[in-house]
This record gives C-alpha cells, sequence and structure tokens, in this order.
C-alpha cells in the first residue's frame, strides 16, 4: 500500500475530472459504497476457488464474531447496494464508482495491495447496445487523455452458462490428455476453474493452450447473434478490437461479452480497463433476474500511462496563479482581506496567501517556489495609496502598480492573454 504525495495528486485530480464529467455525459449516476463488506457477498458472487477468494481477500472477524472482507473489487458491493435499496425494482440504472479496493497480491509496477478503480454498471437492459455503450464511453475516454493510439481492445464472448458447461467437459477432457505440460497453478485450477488455465501466462504452455478447444465454437446460438449484433456496432461506430478466444477474465460471474483494454506502452502487455456481462449475478444475490453489464478501470495504472506518455497538461499539475505577499508583517491583515476579495470576485483563481513571516528575501523565495505566475506585493506604499504591485515570476516584464479596486480585472486580464 502507498502513500499519494502532493506533488502526484494533480495527475490523478486531471484523470478524476476527466471519469467524472464523462459519465455525466453519459448519463451515468455515482453510487458510493462502503469497502467493508460481508465476506459471503464475495464468496458468493466471485466464486470460492478463484484466486481472489482464495489467496487474496483481507478477510478478518469483528468484535460480534462476524466475517468481513476489505471490497477486492466493486461489482458485487454495487449489486449489493442496488438491491438492498430497490434500485432494480422494474426500472434501469447506469452507475458508477471510484474509490479503493484491496488484493493480497503480489505488488509490481503500476499494481498496489490497495488500489483505486473507477467502476461502470449497467442494470437491466439485455441487448448488445448496453454492451456497445459502455466500450464507447471507455473509448472516448481513451480519446480525451490522448491514449486512443496506445491502447487494443480484445473481445470475447463466454456464451451461456449452459454453453460453458458443455465446452468445460471439452476442455477439461483436452487438458487431460497434455498433463505433463500443465503446471502446479493448472493442474489445481484443472478440476475446480479450468477456463482460468486459458489465461495462463506461462510460456511453456503456449503452444498446448493455441492448440485448445475455442469457447467461440461451443457458443449458444443466441450468444453467437448477441456476439455479432456487438461487433456490428463497435464497426459502425469506428472502434477497432481484436477477437481473443483465450479471454476468459478471472471472475466467476461473466457471461457472453468480455473485453479487455490492453496497453503494451508500459512495458509487457498489461490491462488498464476490463469487464463484460455478468447476467446472474443479482439472481445469485438474492434478486430477480436482472441483465447487466460494467467494466472496471485501475486508476494507478492509468496515471502511470499518462505519466509514461507524458500526457498530463502542465496546467493540471496544480501549483498557483497568484502569490499574495505582504511584504513584512504591517500588512499582512491588508494582504489577507484583499486575498479573500480577489477570490470571491475571480472563483477560478488559483491564490495561495504567504504565511509564516520572514524577510523579504525569504518571502519572494516561497513565492518563486510556489510556481505561481503572479506575485502580488503589498508593503507600506501600497498601503497607504491602496494599491498593489503585480510582479511577474516567470517573464521578463516591468511590474505593475495598480489601485486595488481594479485589481480583480487586471488580473484576469492578465492570466488569460499574457504578453508574448
Amino acid at each position: 500500500m502507498n502513500d499519494l504525495l502532493p506533488g502526484d495528486s494533480p495527475r490523478w485530480q486531471f484523470l478524476e475530472a476527466k471519469v467524472r464529467r464523462l459519465m455525466q455525459r453519459y448519463g451515468f449516476d455515482e453510487i458510493r459504497m462502503p469497502i467493508l463488506e460481508q465476506t459471503a457477498l464475495f464468496a458468493r458472487s466471485i466464486g470460492e476457488v478463484t484466486d481472489i477468494v482464495e489467496k487474496e481477500m483481507y478477510t478478518f472477524e469483528d468484535r460480534n464474531g462476524d466475517s468481513l472482507t476489505l471490497r477486492p473489487e466493486g461489482t458485487a458491493s454495487c449489486v449489493r447496494a442496488a438491491l438492498e435499496h430497490g434500485l432494480l425494482h422494474n426500472q434501469t440504472q447506469r452507475l458508477w464508482y471510484q474509490g479503493p479496493m484491496f488484493r493480497h497480491e503480489r505488488p509490481q509496477k503500476g499494481r498496489y495491495r490497495q488500489f483505486h478503480q473507477v467502476g461502470v454498471e449497467a442494470y437491466g437492459f439485455d441487448g448488445p447496445d448496453i454492451d456497445a455503450e459502455v466500450i464507447l464511453l471507455s473509448a472516448r475516454l481513451w480519446q480525451e487523455l490522448g491514449l486512443a493510439d496506445h491502447v487494443t481492445l480484445e473481445l470475447n464472448s463466454l456464451g451461456s452458462s449452459e454453453a460453458r458447461s458443455a465446452y468445460r467437459a471439452t476442455l477439461v477432457e483436452y487438458f487431460n490428455d497434455h498433463r505433463d505440460v500443465l503446471d502446479e497453478d493448472s493442474l489445481r485450477r484443472l478440476e475446480s476453474n479450468p477456463l482460468r488455465i486459458l489465461d495462463s501466462k506461462n510460456p511453456a504452455m503456449a503452444e498446448m493452450l493455441d492448440g485448445a478447444p475455442q469457447l467461440m465454437d461451443h457458443l449458444d446460438e443466441e450468444s453467437r447473434r448477441h456476439f455479432e449484433q456487438l461487433t456490428t456496432m463497435l464497426q459502425a461506430a469506428g472502434i477497432d478490437y481484436v477477437v481473443n478466444p483465450r479471454l476468459v477474465r478471472g471472475l466467476d460471474y461473466y457471461c457472453r461479452t468480455v473485453f479487455e483494454w490492453t496497453t503494451t506502452a508500459l512495458g509487457s502487455q498489461g490491462t488498464v480497463c476490463a469487464g463484460g456481462r455478468y447476467d446472474g449475478l443479482v439472481e445469485q444475490l438474492g434478486g430477480k433476474p436482472t441483465p447487466a453489464v460494467g467494466f472496471a478501470m485501475g486508476i494507478e495504472r492509468l496515471v502511470l500511462l499518462l505519466e509514461t506518455l507524458d500526457l498530463v497538461p502542465a496546467d493540471a499539475m496544480g501549483g498557483c496563479d497568484v502569490y499574495m505577499l505582504p511584504m513584512d508583517d504591517s500588512a499582512t491583515v491588508a494582504a489577507l482581506t484583499l486575498a479573500e476579495q480577489l477570490r470571491g470576485a475571480l472563483p477560478e483563481l488559483r491564490l495561495q496567501m504567504h504565511c509564516g513571516g520572514g524577510s523579504f528575501k525569504s518571502r519572494m523565495k516561497k513565492a518563486d517556489k510556489s510556481g505561481a505566475t503572479l506575485a502580488v506585493l503589498i508593503g507600506d506604499e501600497e498601503l497607504a495609496q491602496h494599491s498593489a504591485t503585480v510582479k511577474f515570476l516567470r517573464d521578463d516584464r516591468d511590474q505593475r502598480s495598480l489601485p486595488q479596486a481594479e485589481l480583480a480585472v487586471e488580473l484576469h486580464g492578465l492570466l488569460e492573454t499574457p504578453e508574448a
């Protein structure tokens, strides 16, 4: 787990602001769930024999002896909240959330045991149009972040539970014929979750996995039609994709459409966004049968990608526009008052007030270190004339003396249209 320091926060704020605005534009409403849930919620939804439940969850007993778990993902919590508060009763929902998740897995570049996700969930829509919509939403985010040329969309269909069950039997038979190639992890999964073997990254098994039966060849007719309609919609929208028959996702609740956005910009191929359909989960958790689709994206991974590609604009990197500097302690009250007047007149202005005293030289050093474009100086002369001195910290321009009453208008102009 790691701290997010002030120097890193602006990148997160930049990404989060983009996400929040995009969700509003697509008509998704924000929901916030607690980070602690009953352990049974995740065991029932994710699957008892998944790596998450078996190895990675932070689980403990509280003072009442109840087993609680720090949420390892958001979908199950979102379904629980929607059911608990009647959000799925004869209505559709488009929801999104963001926040910390927790998994005790091996830390790696861009991944931590406390990590942060943005999640999107849509309930009550059974057609491929909503699948296309959530994929298009993610694609637009890549466009607006400048990442569109650095990510690849991979698609697959897991079909219905019945078709997947028949395929599972075929797959187990194939793997049993190649047991000598399977590694220890795959042998363990052979009886419990054989589809996850397809997702193995072990190069010694690559050739064997390439020859494995493909789920796409075992799809039920309805799932096949759903997938064809989805790809037609994506093609019409100009979204490129690759069909990856080995894309199975790690959670038990997925069915039909599954997808991942991957990138090679961080070295080895990495997933930055993943999701799909989970039509049976609401019923599994006690609700009425409800079609559902969603995705999650890791904020740490995305921020790392933006940093690596230098895609965070300079004006999004924090700092301030104006540093309000009383030239000595006698001007502090006047400077504080003027600073509040400017903040009231210019709500978007980023103004930092000098606090803590010090010599004039040390005050100017702090003004420069703040990153501000301008410093507003108040001293004895300015107090006597009800004026302020504007000093340009980044440009070689003469400082100006302005009446305090006109300062807000002048600052707005200076910051909006600086001289070349």
